[in-house]
C-alpha cells in the first residue's frame, strides 16, 4: 500500500521525485533540497527501509536550513504520484576495480528504467523526466519509449563539461570562473570535447594560450575528461558530488526557466536511423528545450557527434533486446 501523502498533489507547489537513493541518488536529493528547489521531495527506493531512513536525514537537513519542505519516502515506484519532475537514478552502478564501460550496464538497467517509466507515467501525467541511470543517453531513450512522456532528457555530457572546464582552468592556471566550454556526444566512451566552444577570459582558447605564452595539451585534457570517473570509482567506490552538482544545475535551469546553456542529451534526428537518438549537444535549457549550438560547431565536431549518436543507438538496441 502506498502512503497516502505520496498520492496527494500540492497545488501551486513544486513536487520533485528522486527514484533510486543509492550512491548517486542520495547526494542528488540532498543537493536539490539545499538548493531550495522543491516544496515536496519524494525519495523512492525498492530496498526495504532505505528511503524511509534517508528521508529522516533529509528532514533534519530541512530543519537546519529552516526549509518547510514536505519529505516523503516510498518503496514502490508506482507510489510516486503528482510529481512535476522525476529523476531516475535507479539501476546498477559500475563496479570499482573492474574494467567496464557504462555501456556494459545497458541490458540490466534497461529493464529497470523500462519498469520505472511504465509504472510512474500513469500517475504523473505532466511530469518532466530527467534520466541519470547509466548508460544514461540510451536509458533516456528507453524512458521516452515506455513512458511516452513529452519531456524526457538525459543528463548527458553536462558533467563532462564541468570536468572539462575544471581541467582547462587547472592546466592554464586560471580561475575556473574564467573558462567556458562544453563537451557533447555520449556520456561515456564517445564523449566529444567541443574545443570550438571554449573561451578563457573571453578569448578562444588557442588565442589565450598563445597570448599568455602558456603551453597547452588538448590531448591530455581529452583523456582526463574520459578517464577521471574511473579513477574516482576505483578509489572512492563511485562518483557522487560532481554528478549531484551537475544534476542540480539541470533541474534548476528547468524549474527556474533560466535558458542557460547546458550540454544535455535530447532527441536528435540522425540520417540512417529510424528514430530520434539522445545525443549530448549544448543547448538553451528552461521549461522547454533548445535551441542548440549544433550549427556553430566545427564540421569535425559535428561528425563526431553523429558517430556518438550511432554508438548510443546501438547501446539502446542492446538495452531493449528481449523486451516486450
Amino acid at each position: 500500500m502506498c502512503p497516502i501523502n505520496v498520492t496527494m498533489e500540492r497545488e501551486g507547489n513544486l513536487h520533485i521525485a528522486q527514484i533510486g537513493t543509492g550512491r548517486v541518488g542520495r547526494p542528488t536529493a540532498y543537493t536539490l533540497l539545499c538548493a531550495e528547489l522543491a516544496d515536496t521531495l519524494t525519495v523512492c527506493d525498492t530496498k526495504p527501509r532505505l528511503a524511509a531512513a534517508f528521508a529522516e536525514e533529509l528532514k533534519h537537513v530541512a530543519a537546519s536550513l529552516g526549509l518547510d519542505v514536505e519529505i516523503v519516502a516510498c518503496e514502490k515506484d508506482e507510489c510516486v504520484a503528482g510529481a512535476d519532475v522525476i529523476l531516475i537514478s535507479a539501476g546498477e552502478p559500475r563496479i570499482a576495480g573492474v574494467q567496464m564501460s557504462r555501456r556494459d550496464l545497458a541490458l540490466q538497467n534497461g529493464k529497470i528504467v523500462k519498469y520505472v517509466a511504465e509504472v510512474t507515467s500513469p500517475r504523473n501525467p505532466s511530469a518532466k523526466y530527467i534520466v541519470i541511470t547509466n548508460p544514461v543517453d540510451a536509458m533516456a531513450m528507453v524512458c521516452k519509449k515506455y513512458s511516452k512522456a513529452d519531456f524526457v532528457v538525459s543528463t548527458g555530457t553536462n558533467l563532462e563539461s564541468l570536468r572539462f572546464r575544471s581541467r582547462i582552468a587547472e592546466t592554464l592556471g586560471v580561475p575556473v570562473s574564467k573558462v567556458s566550454g562544453w563537451v557533447g556526444g555520449e556520456h561515456g566512451d564517445a564523449a566529444v570535447p567541443l574545443w570550438s566552444t571554449v573561451k578563457v577570459d573571453g578569448k578562444p582558447i588557442d588565442d589565450y594560450a598563445k597570448d599568455e605564452g602558456k603551453p597547452f595539451n588538448k590531448t591530455e585534457v581529452d583523456s582526463y575528461v574520459k578517464l577521471v570517473s574511473k579513477q574516482i570509482v576505483d578509489n572512492i567506490g563511485g562518483t557522487e558530488y560532481g554528478p549531484a552538482a551537475s544534476f542540480r544545475d539541470i533541474l534548476r535551469a528547468i524549474v527556474n526557466d533560466t535558458g542557460e546553456t547546458l550540454s544535455i542529451s535530447t532527441p536528435v534526428n540522425l540520417e540512417w536511423i529510424s528514430e530520434p537518438v539522445f545525443v549530448g549537444v549544448p543547448l538553451r535549457l528552461g521549461k522547454s528545450v533548445g535551441p542548440t549550438l549544433y550549427k556553430e560547431l566545427s564540421i569535425e565536431e559535428r561528425k563526431a557527434l553523429i558517430e556518438a549518436g550511432k554508438a548510443i543507438y546501438q547501446t539502446y538496441l542492446t538495452s531493449i533486446s528481449g523486451m516486450t
